[in-house]
């Protein structure tokens, strides 16, 4: 199966921890789509910690004026804590594509679910920063 490519409206979810980049990465997709002529919204919540509360960025890009300007189905998710990916799964878009760190645990419902997404990349992102050696 192939991830599903943007047709009218492609809507984006990054979610993590505070500090780990997920509304820069929001952000930094919204700019590169308003370069390459797309309408687009970013929106972003985090909690009242500077680092490690709970983090979520969303972007909405489409070809059209965007009328409504909150993610309801995403089409694309990157999940970097298991919190974020236990709580953003629940309504994705049929054909999403997830990204998620290679220690999470990928939830029991998408087994059985017909949204469930039709790609998972697992890099070792995170993992691999924490035991990077120093230089």
């Amino acid at each position: 199966m192939r991830c599903q490519v943007m047709n009218d409206r492609y809507e984006m979810r990054f979610a993590g921890s505070g500090g780990q980049g997920v509304i820069l990465a929001s952000v930094i997709i919204a700019e590169a789509a308003v370069i390459a002529g797309l309408n687009t919204v970013q929106s972003q919540a985090y909690g009242p910690e500077a680092r490690g509360g709970v983090s979520k960025a969303e972007t909405v890009l489409s070809h059209k004026q965007i009328r409504y300007s909150k993610v309801t189905s995403p089409n694309f998710l990157l999940a970097l804590t298991q919190a974020s990916l236990n709580a953003y799964t629940k309504d994705l878009a049929d054909g999403a594509c997830v990204m998620i760190d290679d220690s999470l645990e990928i939830p029991k419902e998408w087994i059985p679910r017909r949204s469930s997404p039709s790609r998972s990349w697992r890099p070792p992102g995170r993992r691999s920063a924490r035991h990077s050696p120093p230089t």
